[in-house]
């Protein structure tokens, strides 16, 4: 690091499971004496005698209610959510008998591909349900363990902790002048992390060898895709319930180990930034960086890990959907992309229903958007705006079997902006308007 630099502050905080801040953790699994032993520390820095409390009945019960609620589609077995729910008292029954006597075995994973705006699809891995409440299971017991030694430079699927909070980090570090930037891509992470070190990293901390060997188990699932079955010599599925943990703790010696050389990073699960005071700083860092991966089995992209200082144009990065350059926040083209796609989904010109009934589906995803873009710059909300609005009247067009596309002052004459406004459509432009006026 250059003579003068900084040292982060934060990277020298506490976690953040500190008293007070617990209300995520299931208090029936994590008694006061643990949380005292968790406080004060245990012998050898280990734990023992875990497993018992993934079997519990109320443990089992609540990460089935967790698994319900996020629903999701059947896995390798065919099971629905639905199928479970109809008779769960039983087969939750059965799953901690089968815990208890260590005749449970992981089924394996089906494999599906998800699609992504303007890039390859995105492998998703589905568990069976049962599959699920077992993970979901194993996380409430060792999430607090691991939560105790993460550090605040890593924001990514922690309890209480999110993708805002890691985005405010940036522009701080920004506005104190960090605008050297390391912008860095873990190369199919998910899918690549080494099985015997990520052990090693979990056996530094649990001692328990039933639950050891449960989540050895899960690493050893097989994954299905299609007409395609293989077992995974790395890796740990998206959409699997304990993958981001597992991935935050193989990644955790990386948090380590930039803190340590006194870098201002910020990590979403594998996507991460170090922001840096000059140009020297950055390339040191990345060096750093690719040494660390390369010593841990992982490799960064090489077309996406690159410097640059985002004041200037062209140098900018992307981070969690925006876009950071020239000293201001703009939301990125395949966020753009993604939001245009769900509205021409949405906003069919055959779309038989009615207008209320398809605003009534339109608004909660452009409130969700406008709530998490709200900081962008430029015309992006008098765009979009314009788009839906555009979208709607042909659909209303088409609708009166009219021809054609129509003329556009005729169409905005017919059904001006005061008219989708009273129909109770969502307008991101009147909604930074009205924050304005707030603020």
């Amino acid at each position: 690091m250059s003579e003068g630099a900084v040292v982060p502050v934060k990277a020298t905080q506490a976690s953040s499971i500190q008293p007070g801040n617990r209300e995520w953790i299931d208090r029936a699994i994590w008694t006061e004496r643990m949380l005292a032993a968790l406080d004060n520390g245990v012998k050898g820095n280990k734990w023992f005698s875990l497993i018992d409390k993934v079997y519990r009945p109320q443990t089992l019960m609540a990460a089935w209610q967790q698994v319900k609620v996020n629903k999701g589609a059947a896995g390798i077995d065919g099971q629905s959510i639905e199928r479970f729910a109809a008779d769960a008292e039983r087969y939750l029954g059965e799953l901690a008998e089968d815990l208890k006597e260590g005749r449970y075995r992981a089924a394996p994973v089906r494999r599906v591909e998800i699609p992504k705006a303007g890039g390859k699809p995105r492998p998703l891995g589905i568990p069976t349900v049962k599959d699920r409440i077992v993970q979901a299971a194993v996380k409430r017991v060792i999430e607090p363990i691991f939560e105790k030694e993460f550090l605040p430079t890593s924001y990514g699927f922690r309890p209480g902790r999110g993708c805002k909070d890691a985005l405010r980090e940036v522009d701080e570090w920004l506005k104190k002048g960090y605008t050297h930037v390391v912008d860095a891509d873990l190369k199919s992470y998910f899918d690549s992390i080494p099985h015997a070190r990520l052990k090693e990293r979990i056996e530094k901390r649990i001692s328990d060898g039933r639950l050891l060997e449960l989540l050895a188990d899960r690493l050893r699932q097989d994954i299905v895709h299609g007409l395609e079955r293989w077992t995974p010599t790395g890796g740990t599925p998206q959409g699997a319930v304990i993958s981001p943990l597992l991935a935050n703790i193989y990644l955790h010696p990386l948090d380590e180990h930039v803190t340590r050389q006194g870098y201002a990073m910020v990590r979403y699960a594998d996507d991460f930034v170090i922001l840096c005071p000059t140009a020297e700083d950055a390339g040191k860092a990345l060096d750093e960086i690719k040494a660390w991966v390369e010593a841990n089995g992982l490799a960064l992209h090489p077309d996406k890990t690159h410097l640059g200082d985002c004041r200037i144009a062209g140098q900018g990065f992307e981070f969690l959907g925006y876009r950071f350059e020239t000293g201001k926040r703009w939301v990125r083209n395949k966020s753009l992309t993604a939001l245009k796609d769900k509205v021409r989904r949405l906003t069919r010109r055959t779309r038989g229903d009615s207008l209320g009934r398809i605003i009534a589906d339109l608004n909660p995803m452009l409130r969700g958007w406008y709530g998490y873009f709200k900081h962008a710059q430029g015309r992006v909300f008098q765009t979009l705006d314009a788009l839906i609005r555009r979208r709607l009247r042909a659909l209303l067009r088409k609708q009166e079997k009219r021809p054609g596309f129509g003329r556009c002052y005729a169409d905005h004459c017919r059904w001006p902006n005061a008219f989708f406004a009273a129909a109770g459509l969502f307008t991101m432009v009147e909604a930074r308007r009205q924050a304005s006026q707030s603020r």
